[in-house]
């Protein structure tokens, strides 16, 4: 049989797994991965000034793009922009099909809405 000190450092450790849980379950999704956050993070400050404003004001948009917009939609969206500014034949098929048309403007919705919301 256990202490009374020893089972009340058990119940404790228990009970704050048991409070980390609940508030993790309460965290929205973070399904981005780091990497497509902070190449996110990067290309906005090359717009927007290599400032710790930016970088504050461009961590927002992704956080604020990702609350609303799965990351696999965000990539197929990106996808879809990064081969229309190639150009070329294939590009024209990204360009006129309505789903592409589509994916893009969910993202595009969702950059309007952070924008808003942080800068």
């Amino acid at each position: 049989m256990r202490s009374m000190p020893q089972a009340l450092a058990v119940g404790a450790i228990v009970a704050q797994c048991g409070i980390g849980a609940a508030a993790a379950a309460e965290l929205p999704l973070n399904d981005y991965p780091t990497v497509a956050r902070a190449d996110y993070v990067f290309g906005c400050m090359q717009v927007n000034g290599q400032t710790r404003d930016a970088l504050e004001r461009c961590s927002c948009s992704i956080d604020v793009i990702a609350s609303l917009l799965p990351y696999e939609q965000y990539e197929e969206a990106e996808t879809v922009m990064r081969v229309r500014q190639r150009g070329g034949e294939n590009a024209s098929m990204f360009l006129t099909m309505p789903m592409m048309r589509a994916k893009v403007d969910v993202l595009k919705r969702a950059q309007i809405e952070a924008e808003l919301r942080c800068f």
